[in-house]
């Protein structure tokens, strides 16, 4: 038996396309996904506009949905709001939990809430954010179910990305991989890419670009579905056609875990 997760990351609605809304609703439906995840950033500005519009797209969504909330989702134009209630418009519209967890029948996935209000972009993994989720994840490897964590930045950034690294995130790479994650879904970029992380190769990087905003970056709108089994994950990337609206199969890769590290498969 399989796990199968869409992971959806950047919607930024206030910025979004309204025209593929209506597809990626249909097409993350018809992928046969018994969890939905979203990596953060589902508004531009955080405002309550935005935060309406993104309740009404999860809500047409058929699996269940977890978001973990990004750098955009608390008000960057209000330093009252942003320093005293960051997280009250998120926990209105779209959880009351920042750092959600979901159990399915083959994998674990632990939200982390890794957006600071005190840094505008830059993110951070915080300690009790980690021993929360290092409980989960040992109690997931004791049990045989692939580990899963979701967070909205990077824990690892390419040289020529212009964004800087987040704040604990090499010492945090390792403590999870030691308490037994196997995956990290996260965003931020608009850029995607499924790789080893380097500084811990017990750990796979899904990243995923941006689904909905018009700000792609060179790239098209995407989003993942990924197929869990044991020491093995399949990584399908989707991505909304150029002019168009339909979403298709951009890419497909077979990622295999061997003596506790990930290499991709041909």
């Amino acid at each position: 038996m399989t796990g199968r997760i869409v992971h959806l990351s950047d919607l930024h609605f206030g910025r979004d396309r309204p025209e593929l809304a209506g597809p990626l609703i249909e097409t993350v439906n018809a992928a046969g996904a018994d969890l939905v995840v979203i990596s953060g950033d589902l508004t531009q500005r955080a405002r309550t506009a935005q935060f309406r519009a993104a309740r009404a797209f999860i809500d047409k969504l058929s699996p269940p949905v977890l978001c973990v909330p990004g750098n955009h989702d608390t008000p960057l134009d209000n330093l009252a709001v942003r320093m005293l209630r960051p997280w009250g418009r998120f926990r209105r519209h779209i959880a009351r939990d920042l750092e959600p967890f979901h159990e399915g029948e083959r994998y674990v996935v632990c939200g982390l809430n890794t957006a600071d209000p005190k840094a505008w972009q830059r993110g951070r993994l915080r300690w009790y954010g980690l021993a929360r989720a290092g409980e989960r994840l040992r109690a997931a490897r004791a049990s045989g179910l692939l580990g899963v964590v979701a967070m909205h930045h990077p824990p690892e950034t390419l040289p020529d990305s212009g964004k800087r690294g987040m704040r604990g995130a090499a010492t945090g790479l390792r403590a999870l991989s030691a308490e037994g994650a196997d995956v990290v879904l996260c965003g931020h970029l608009h850029v995607w890419r499924a790789t080893p992380v380097q500084a811990a190769a017990g750990l796979l990087l899904v990243q995923a670009g941006t689904g909905l905003s018009s700000r792609v970056r060179g790239e098209p709108n995407d989003f993942n579905i990924l197929t869990l089994e044991p020491r093995r994950v399949i990584v399908e990337r989707c991505g909304a056609e150029e002019g168009g609206t339909r979403f298709r199969t951009l890419s497909r890769t077979h990622f295999e875990k061997c003596d506790g590290r990930w290499s991709a498969r041909r």
